[in-house]
């Protein structure tokens, strides 16, 4: 019930801000949501005995956020910056995984929302369709699970998960996606249509996947408490992550 309860009040928050709310308005929300998924993935990944620095983190995805274009030099500038304080003094077996990880969450969760407002410019219904198509298949894949579910997906990451579930969502998803896509955004051929919208369900999939292993290293259940019944904005977002470079990148070079 309550995860039902926070979906109710997330979906005409998210449906208002992609489909009505201007640029500026989107590109809030996105650094808000991306800046609490940084937040849960460094709290995770210091609960696994590996500190990063939170504050310089958060400051070079701001910058990524608000810099006009894909802003890679924010994410090379932060890189460099990374390694250059780390690598003050020290063993380098410590030094090296705090500057890695402190890059690869940037782009891991800044880059990923900096996509979002990028899909936006292209148009609303893109963002919609990546964002929503992940919804989809996150509820037919849990439903489908818990009913039908019989064979592990990943058990030694996420034993809840089945290949049921797993395979319920890549069908409703490609059905889903195509129909989406053929009514609002016509100018994609039928057979990409199928083809991302599997793709995407593929990679969402993976993203869910992605962030069990990285609580499940860390001995850590949920990345956090601030959304009833989901967890944390990790937890809601980790398969959006994988799934809005992937439609960026379809976007611009496709």
């Amino acid at each position: 019930m309550k995860r039902i309860l926070t979906s109710a009040v997330l979906l005409p928050i998210g449906l208002y801000a992609i489909l009505a709310a201007p640029p500026w308005v989107v590109l809030g929300l996105a650094a808000v949501f991306a800046t609490f998924c940084f937040w849960e993935f460094a709290v995770i990944v210091e609960t696994g005995g590996i500190p990063i620095r939170r504050g310089l983190g958060i400051a070079a995805g701001l910058a990524l956020m608000a810099m006009p274009g894909e802003g890679f030099p924010v994410m090379l500038a932060a890189a460099l910056a990374a390694v250059v304080w780390e690598f003050r003094g020290g063993p380098l077996a410590e030094l090296f995984p705090r500057a890695a990880l402190l890059v690869f969450g940037l782009v891991y969760v800044y880059g990923a929302w900096k996509c979002a407002v990028l899909i936006h410019a292209f148009s609303p219904k893109w963002l919609l369709f990546a964002l929503g198509l992940n919804w989809i298949g996150d509820i037919s894949a849990y439903y489908a699970g818990r009913r039908f579910g019989r064979h592990k997906l990943a058990p030694s990451i996420s034993p809840g998960k089945t290949w049921e579930g797993a395979l319920a969502a890549l069908a409703l998803a490609a059905v889903a996606g195509s129909f989406y896509l053929g009514r609002f955004l016509p100018q994609v051929p039928p057979w990409q249509a199928v083809a991302l919208s599997a793709a995407v369900n593929v990679l969402g999939q993976g993203g869910d996947l992605a962030e069990s292993a990285l609580k499940r290293g860390a001995g850590v259940k949920d990345s956090g408490v601030l959304l009833p019944g989901h967890g944390g904005f990790l937890d809601r977002f980790d398969s959006s992550l994988f799934t809005l470079p992937a439609v960026y990148f379809y976007l611009r070079w496709a």
